[in-house]
């Protein structure tokens, strides 16, 4: 059946269709404005392209003699000044290029004025199968650029003859300097996590790469400078990969960062990868840790601190690993701290468990300047009574801490730990006077812990020698009965001190160590070692003499010659 159409109702519905249309025309989402105003942007610089290249008057690219020698053409650029959008593409073809000594074609640039990412850069273009192609990006943005192209000599090794120039015109404001890989950087296969050559930072770089044609047998070196500072370090690559926080020390502005890998016809030369330029935005500068030989030969990584100069209040804590398969690497227990500040110096041991360590040290000579020396213990098959370490590492800490030499847990000293804070307290238990405590304390020492002669005559000391390794064991020494007498002291808020010297209990003097404490203001002797006992025919007998505390020292020093005090 036919059905006549009603005029009326198809204005309203095609009026309907159109507002729909219009509704959904007129919805644009962020991200297509977005887009426009960047094609906006993009015709804008490319108009001025256009302007500028109609002032230029464009001509031809001018070629140097050597490349009709070798077969050599350009297909981009072609004309020897133009402007361009922020990129311009170096192109051409090498016939003879099997006659070149190296495999890199070298494009220099250089900007008209020097900018925040630097005045010129270089480019290494691979050639393959005598081809090449590389986008060159403008490093300061809008301004005037030279550009050169520069050919391998066909006879004489890493010399180049310039093949052709022109200048530039950027007309884009865009900072972008590219990072670029040197000859020795690509052959390393190195790759950075990050893709410009200029990048903005505050204090700390986080430099992470890869070398995939580098072995764990490898290193690389970095070194950073800015104006006529320079910092030199030598890192591990481990699985073909590296990393490290790299400290912008020396203030705000630009640091230029190399990367350099082994050069492979020199043994222990470097060459450099690629460069980053780095500008820090912090006014704060640095001092630089200092890195000696054992670091890599001792497969250490110390990943705190990673710069000097610190302020502390008076402790201050290191952390690092070391590497299993590195020399001694299993064999290596504990690390060796020297804190030096003036005259005084302290030694600190921290033992390393499952290759890593991660502890603390007191500053105990009061505010002022440290310089704190970390070691590795020589690994020896004998049995010794001297310890010998070697420093992997150098640097400066500022501590406001106060000077509590005689109070501070110490090396061997475990005042803090709660068996000999708990002795302590048990031991001085209803003694009101400092002596009274000091003496109760040299008794219970003198009575409890038998003198060991076997560790004495097989020079059995061991690093972690301490206060508690005495009090569990019950023997020991005189550095151990000295470590548990200066422990529980010290744990009473008596200061005291471990004394070096040289004691003679026979026809010939003999290394030895006894304490000093301060009681009432005044410092007074004791030697429980002595007051313990005595060796009689390669045995000890334990017997007890209260004389050795507070002696007269007129005697006293008829045997026994102080040297000085250890901490």
């Amino acid at each position: 059946m036919n059905r006549k159409k009603n005029p009326i109702l198809s204005v309203l519905l095609l009026l309907l269709s159109s507002f729909f249309i219009l509704s959904g025309c007129s919805d644009a989402s962020p991200s297509d404005a977005k887009a426009k105003a960047e094609k906006k942007q993009e015709d804008k610089y490319e108009k001025l392209v256009k302007e500028k290249n109609k002032e230029l008057e464009l001509q031809p690219l001018e070629l140097g003699s050597y490349n009709e020698e070798i077969g050599s053409t350009f297909s981009s650029p072609e004309h020897k000044e133009f402007a361009v959008n922020g990129k311009v593409v170096v192109e051409g073809k090498i016939d003879k290029f099997s006659s070149l000594k190296s495999d890199y074609i070298l494009i220099k640039v250089s900007a008209d004025e020097e900018g925040p990412a630097g005045q010129q850069h270089e480019y290494y273009a691979k050639l393959k199968e005598g081809k090449y192609k590389q986008t060159i990006r403008f490093f300061n943005g809008e301004g005037k650029y030279h550009v050169s192209v520069h050919i391998p000599s066909n006879e004489t090794e890493n010399y180049y003859f310039e093949a052709t120039a022109f200048d530039v015109h950027n007309v884009n404001p865009d900072i972008e300097r590219d990072l670029v890989l040197t000859p020795f950087g690509q052959d390393a296969e190195v790759a950075l996590g990050v893709d410009s050559g200029y990048v903005k930072e505050n204090e700390i770089f986080r430099l992470e790469g890869e070398a995939g044609n580098l072995t764990d047998e490898d290193t690389v070196m970095l070194q950073l400078t800015k104006d006529m500072e320079s910092w030199k370090h030598i890192m591990p690559i481990k699985d073909g990969k590296f990393s490290y926080d790299v400290p912008l020390f020396y203030g705000k502005g630009v640091h230029e960062l190399e990367v350099l890998v082994p050069d492979e016809e020199r043994e222990n030369y470097y060459q450099t990868a690629t460069t980053i330029l780095i500008d820090n935005e912090s006014d704060k500068t640095m001092l630089p840790i200092e890195y000696m030989d054992q670091y890599l030969e001792r497969g250490v990584t110390l990943e705190s601190p990673v710069y000097g100069g610190e302020e502390t209040d008076g402790m201050y804590s290191i952390k690092g690993k070391i590497d299993p398969n590195a020399e001694f690497g299993p064999d290596t227990t504990h690390i060796y701290i020297t804190t030096k500040k003036g005259e005084d110096e302290a030694l600190d041991v921290i033992p390393v468990k499952d290759f890593t360590f991660d502890d603390s040290f007191y500053l105990r000579f009061g505010p002022g300047t440290y310089e704190v020396i970390l070691s590795v213990p020589e690994i020896k098959e004998e049995n010794s009574d001297y310890f010998r370490f070697y420093g992997f590492a150098r640097f400066e800490v500022e501590s406001t801490g106060e000077d509590q030499r005689d109070l501070l847990p110490s090396r061997g000293v475990q005042s803090d730990s709660e068996p000999i804070r708990q002795l302590a307290s048990e031991i001085t238990a209803g003694k009101s006077t400092e002596r009274d405590k000091a003496k109760a304390i040299y008794e219970y020492v003198a009575k409890t812990v038998a003198y060991d002669v076997e560790k004495l005559e097989t020079d059995d000391f061991e690093w972690d020698d301490s206060a508690l390794k005495t009090l569990d064991l019950k023997t020991g020494v005189c550095q151990d009965y000295s470590y548990l007498t200066i422990a529980l002291m010290r744990a009473s808020d008596i200061e005291s001190r471990f004394v070096e010297g040289m004691a003679r209990g026979g026809w010939w003097p003999s290394r030895h160590a006894w304490v000093e404490a301060e009681i009432d203001g005044k410092w007074i002797t004791m030697d429980p070692t002595w007051g313990s006992g005595y060796v009689d025919d390669g045995k000890f007998v334990a017997k007890y003499d209260e004389k050795y505390f507070d002696p007269n020292m007129t005697e006293f020093e008829k045997t026994h010659t102080r040297t000085g005090i250890s901490y």
